[in-house]
């Protein structure tokens, strides 16, 4: 259209004319006007394209982290069930960073690395290539649990700082106001291990702890902690939560006796908010090769929900097992084809769904 045309068109026809076209498209129109550029970005226009568009433009992934990879992350496509020719590559952000940069946690559109030379954490959004670094709320500073959560309007950083004794402050940094708070020391041991996050559900982070197993939840409305009074399945050796954030709560979990599982089963949690519902088993055959890659050492074991999936992984293992919650069907993700021959341990999983709107 002649520029003459469409620069006198009123502003909110313009924004209903470009909320209407595939996201690919106007994304290019970036580099083409400041003011296509200040527009696309703008809240009214942000919230016309949301309504506008019933499906996700991109597809989504599962992103494989390897510290032989260096810096290159694979993908694997959900939707396509293949993996990716091109890595994600974060290399602009993380050049500017310097130094060694570690994935920590994944949340829709957003990447968070630790900087450990730089006493900071880096949230970028590769999308609209845009990023933030944020900087520890103190020196020195050990942190475990580490769980980024998107919200509408920004995110959240939660972590629990480790301290001397089986206490920890949780500190949760908020990227709307850009201030870090404190919170509460928490009395219980959380986890059995250093790779599985925080799971968000309603406004919460849940968290198992080790046996004998129960689950706590933080709000980040008040900063406190509190314990469900939701019962846990018997004979569990090891336990995992994993969640869409809204609808679904889910329990992984060992079964058998001192500390050797005989089997694997998923659980739901019911309607009344009080009760786990026993929705599968894995087969007995993928079970026993989960427990053989794994040696029964549960601390390398972590989950976590990517649409429509649940995926169980292992740090010492280059497959995921993962159940299609439609199909109500176990499955393995094949081996990533850009890993090495000879290969470590290290393995690390991300649920990556883009987003243009989520912003740093």
């Amino acid at each position: 259209m002649d520029p003459g045309v469409w620069s006198r068109l009123p502003e909110h026809l313009l924004e209903h004319v470009l909320s209407l076209l595939p996201l690919k498209t106007f994304l290019r129109l970036r580099s083409t006007s400041k003011h296509f550029k200040s527009l696309i970005f703008s809240p009214n226009f942000v919230a016309k394209h949301a309504s506008s568009s019933s499906n996700s433009p991109f597809s989504s992934f599962l992103l494989f982290s390897h510290p032989q990879l260096r810096n290159q992350f694979p993908l694997y496509d959900t939707i396509l069930n293949a993996w990716r020719r091109v890595s994600l590559s974060p290399s602009p952000p993380l050049s500017c960073a310097g130094g060694v940069a570690v994935l920590l946690s994944v949340s829709h559109g957003l990447l968070c690395f630790s900087l450990p030379h730089s006493s900071s954490f880096l949230i970028c959004n590769l999308l609209q290539k845009s990023s933030r670094v944020v900087n520890f709320p103190k020196q020195p500073f050990h942190f475990e649990l580490f769980t980024l959560v998107r919200s509408p309007t920004g995110y959240k950083l939660f972590m629990l700082c480790s301290s001397s004794g089986s206490s920890n402050n949780a500190f949760v940094y908020d990227s709307t106001r850009n201030l870090w708070h404190q919170f509460d020391r928490v009395d219980t041991v959380l986890g059995d291990n250093f790779l599985q996050e925080g799971v968000f559900y309603n406004g919460c982070l849940y968290f198992t702890s080790p046996e004998p197993f129960s689950i706590l939840r933080f709000e980040f409305e008040t900063g406190r902690w509190h314990r469900p009074a939701v019962s846990l399945p018997g004979e569990l050796t090891f336990t995992r939560l994993a969640s869409d954030g809204v609808d679904k709560f889910y329990l992984i979990g060992g079964t058998g006796r001192d500390g050797i599982s005989r089997g694997m089963k998923l659980w739901e949690l019911g309607g009344d908010g009080e009760n786990w519902v026993e929705i599968e088993s894995v087969p007995e055959m993928m079970c026993k090769k989960f427990m053989r890659v794994c040696y029964h050492n549960y601390e390398h074991v972590y989950c976590f929900w990517h649409r429509g999936l649940v995926c169980v992984c292992c740090y010492n293992w280059p497959e995921v097992l993962y159940y299609r919650v439609a199909k109500r069907s176990w499955h393995w993700l094949p081996k990533c084809p850009s890993l090495p021959e000879k290969w470590s341990c290290g393995f690390r999983w991300f649920s990556l769904v883009p987003e243009l709107f989520a912003f740093v």
